[in-house]
């Protein structure tokens, strides 16, 4: 249920509804608007009823939300949420994360970082611990692909996003990353979930291989629930039975996503095509289709690349791509995020 204050109400009345939720065993969630303030009720097993609080002075309108995400709902929060990061905001103009798939040396990582920089990038990527299929393949540098991430972002200036495994690496990928990703593989592991989001630092959260869009929101959900409201979506790519790329980018869930939910979304590119050659054109459809920005694997030498270097893109070709969506951004009204 979300609770509509009047425009006019006093502390005093706001805080008479949110001790009645306390009082019932629910949770409230004050939600600050620009006419005036909610409260939103997560925790009930059923259906509440709008008289229990349309009696309360300083309410304007009680509203039964129906969705099983509450917080994740268009129905709870109108306005799109911006989510800061460095100087940024993801949610508003358009923001370009790029770099390597995986840490693979210092030099690499830093080689990398100046070229996407240079290009016009806003957030540098790279997996310091990596899932693999296959326990063969390269797992990362774990610990010291931190240290070396520390120093591309020391040295660029640029924010980092990488992604986190499991509890026993979260503690150190919180102390250098700005923001948190969430594998498409550990989307519906809600144990760290909860963890990540007492870390009250931005969590991008993948889709799951075979994630419907009600799953996806409902584990951004288990994210807002504990309290962090700053949660980015990542398409990337569902699993089906199409064999000429590695999976299908599914561009319809981001007029779909920005119509339920007011969380913003990016798209993957890299991981969705798996092939070099498709994924600016799913880049600039990325753009098109009105995602907040797009996440892309850069790489100088990826005949040499320890991970994915089939999807990573050349300098020169993600140089050509930062231009071509600059204008894709001017012809729908919009911009690129302009750095610092």
């Amino acid at each position: 249920m979300l609770i509509i204050m009047h425009s006019d109400h006093t502390p005093e009345q706001l805080e008479a509804v949110v001790n009645k939720v306390k009082a019932m065993g629910l949770k409230p969630h004050v939600i600050p608007g620009a006419q005036s303030v909610a409260v939103g009720i997560t925790g009930n097993s059923g259906p509440l009823d709008p008289r229990e609080f349309d009696v309360f002075a300083g309410v304007s309108e009680a509203i039964p939300v129906t969705k099983p995400y509450k917080l994740a709902s268009r129905d709870f929060k109108h306005a799109d949420t911006l989510v800061p990061v460095g100087s940024y905001e993801v949610g508003g103009p358009f923001l370009v994360i790029a770099g390597p798939c995986a840490v693979e040396s210092e030099d690499q990582t830093l080689r990398i970082a100046r070229l996407v920089k240079a290009a016009g990038a806003h957030i540098l990527r790279g997996g310091a611990f990596k899932p693999r299929t296959s326990p063969y393949s390269f797992q990362g540098l774990g610990s010291k692909g931190l240290e070396i991430l520390k120093a591309a972002k020391q040295e660029t200036g640029m924010p980092v996003v990488t992604e986190v495994l499991d509890q026993r690496t979260l503690e150190a990928v919180s102390e250098v990353a700005d923001v948190l990703q969430v594998g498409a593989r550990n989307m519906q592991n809600f144990a760290l979930l909860r963890d990540l989001s007492r870390l009250r630092k931005p969590v991008l959260l993948k889709r799951g291989l075979s994630a419907t869009l009600d799953e996806w929101l409902m584990s951004a959900e288990y994210l807002l629930s504990e309290g962090n409201a700053q949660v980015i979506l990542c398409e990337r790519g569902v699993r089906t039975f199409s064999d000429h790329a590695r999976n299908t980018l599914d561009l319809t869930v981001v007029p779909a996503v920005k119509e339920k939910s007011h969380l913003p979304i990016i798209v993957d590119p890299s991981h969705a095509t798996g092939v070099r050659s498709r994924v600016a054109p799913m880049a600039r459809a990325s753009a098109a289709a009105g995602a907040h920005g797009i996440m892309v694997e850069v790489h100088d030498r990826p005949e040499q690349a320890l991970c994915d270097g089939a999807q990573a893109l050349l300098p020169e070709d993600f140089k050509a791509l930062m231009a071509d969506l600059e204008q894709i951004a001017a012809a729908l009204g919009h911009s690129l995020a302009k750095a610092p």
